[in-house]
């Protein structure tokens, strides 16, 4: 099977010949016609199959390759991209007002574990987080934590930032300043350095699991388990009162910073279930319409699937009883005073009376989404009987 890529589009050419000559006949051509999507050309025993693919389906048939086929990811590697970081921190360079995460090459990443005395087998724990649409593989890999697949200790964070001229920061400080593509990618590829960190030994046999070449599962030898990273499902909802929204806090949040009411899904519960559970543990109220809105990737602590949605509490029911061993504080915010917290692009410092205004998650956070659409349509849906 052959491929080339055509516009937007990925062709594929299936063939049992090399040549567009029908056998029996070599002086008659045959006939070819090409559909919008598909066009087959078939003469006796010899065949041309074509298909047109867009690119994000030819994008994700070739990760899923790379998933299954050792060999093709470890070739993929020889040209591929590599994301550095050390004890789960990615390495970043500053670029004006934001973050800028350096790619190295196979080439370059071997010759900098040479110069610091390691073999090149580290980057056998290495794992796959994309592509590019030119099929450019990218990996990330953890020079910090312990290496499964090297007898070498992990690197000096100091001599690793002079040598590569850029800074290991918690992703959780630089997430913000970072760009929408980045923060995802790295989100990722923290996520699933964390778990490989995480689950280097079997729960049954105790013994040592095995990665695949692409990170995207690990295998006891022992008691055959396949082990595959997973996300903690969380809800997060936006309560309405249908003038007012209900927002938040905990004590672990920067001053001033309220937020939607978010909580672990629990095992054997709806989506439904748990956000009404949620909403009635923390501020007593029961709810009586719900809609999904989003949902998002949030790498801390432990990777999670936050679930947004949007409710509307029952009539009557707008008293909240704040439960404290939740939340902090938690509390009715009108239409306006929301408006003027989504202008405000950063916290503000506490003003002369001992007070801090109140401000709302970043844009990149999924409640910062939640609150932007009830600003702009604060109605919902009715909950399923």
């Amino acid at each position: 099977m052959n491929q080339r890529v055509t516009g937007g589009f990925v062709m594929l050419q299936c063939s049992t010949n090399a040549s567009f000559q029908c056998e029996d006949e070599q002086d008659e051509k045959c006939d070819l016609t090409m559909s919008l999507y598909c066009g087959i050309a078939c003469r006796r025993k010899s065949f041309w199959c074509y298909r047109l693919l867009s690119t994000y389906v030819a994008k994700t048939r070739y990760l899923f390759e790379l998933k299954e086929d050792d060999d093709a990811c470890r070739k993929a590697q020889q040209m591929g991209a590599f994301y550095l970081f050390h004890n789960l921190a990615p390495l970043l360079q500053q670029s004006e007002h934001q973050y800028l995460p350096p790619q190295h090459s196979l080439l370059e990443l071997e010759k900098l574990l040479a110069k610091f005395g390691q073999d090149a087998q580290r980057i056998e724990d290495s794992v796959l987080i994309g592509c590019s649409e030119q099929h450019e593989a990218w990996f990330a890999l953890d020079l910090g934590l312990n290496s499964s697949s090297s007898v070498n200790a992990s690197l000096q964070k100091p001599e690793m930032e002079a040598e590569l001229q850029g800074s290991f920061i918690e992703l959780r400080k630089a997430l913000f300043r970072l760009n929408v593509k980045d923060a995802s990618l790295l989100s990722t590829a923290q996520a699933l350095l964390r778990w490989h960190d995480a689950h280097q030994f079997c729960s049954r046999s105790g013994q040592p699991t095995k990665k695949n070449v692409a990170g995207s599962k690990r295998v006891c030898p022992s008691s055959k388990t396949i082990y595959y990273p997973q996300m903690a499902p969380v809800v997060i909802t936006l309560v309405s009162d249908g003038t007012r929204c209900l927002l938040a806090r905990q004590s672990s949040f920067p001053k001033g910073m309220y937020s939607a009411l978010a909580g672990f899904c629990d095992i054997g519960e709806t989506l439904e279930e748990a956000v009404q559970r949620e909403v009635a543990e923390e501020v007593g109220l029961e709810l009586d319409r719900l809609q999904y809105s989003a949902s998002q990737h949030w790498p801390f602590p432990n990777s999670s699937l936050m679930i947004a949605c949007h409710a509307i509490v029952k009539p009557g029911q707008t008293e909240i009883q704040v439960n404290l061993r939740e939340l902090e504080a938690a509390a009715w915010f009108s239409h306006d005073e929301v408006v003027a917290a989504l202008k405000r692009n950063r916290p503000y410092a506490q003003q002369q009376d001992g007070t801090v205004p109140f401000w709302l998650p970043p844009k990149l956070a999924i409640a910062h989404q939640l609150i932007k659409e009830w600003v702009e349509k604060p109605t919902c849906p009715s909950l399923p009987a």
